[in-house]
């Protein structure tokens, strides 16, 4: 089983979250972006520079992933995507985002996307706090244990 990480919009925190958690687990972990990341050397912890432009970073990641891989995202086009292709995923908040609930997603964001082109000014998400980082450590490590 592996982990890809949309790396371009991860952040840091859970990027270190990751980090130790393949260092312990030994799990392959793969991030992917269009500029360059550091990652700590280790025979597991992989990071592929893909080129410039829009989603080529999601279109590497649909194409590498497999079944039962785990992708972190927030990028509700791409986890639809590689939930077709059967793997889960996790946001960096910590919640799991399934066949059940993608579509559902998939409409609240391309409404958003309307309001916005409409010049509705919605903000943005809010700032990563503890409480998401201990979300998502809980989720890592659950998905870890199950498939030791």
């Amino acid at each position: 089983m592996n982990i890809w990480v949309d790396a371009d919009a991860c952040p840091v925190a859970i990027k270190e979250i990751l980090f130790r958690a393949a260092r312990r687990t030994g799990v392959q972990l793969t991030l992917l972006a269009n500029h360059r990341i550091a990652v700590p050397p280790s025979p597991n912890i992989r990071f592929y520079q893909v080129s410039s432009g829009f989603d080529v970073a999601d279109d590497e990641i649909v194409k590498r992933v497999n079944e039962g891989d785990l992708v972190i995202t927030a990028d509700i086009p791409l986890a639809d995507e590689v939930i077709s292709k059967k793997a889960l995923v996790l946001t960096p908040r910590g919640e799991a985002l399934t066949k059940e609930n993608i579509k559902a997603k998939l409409n609240i964001r391309d409404f958003m996307d309307t309001m916005r082109s409409s010049g509705v000014q919605t903000g943005g998400p809010p700032a990563l706090n503890a409480a998401d980082k201990k979300a998502f450590a809980d989720k890592l490590d659950q998905w870890l244990a199950k498939h030791k």
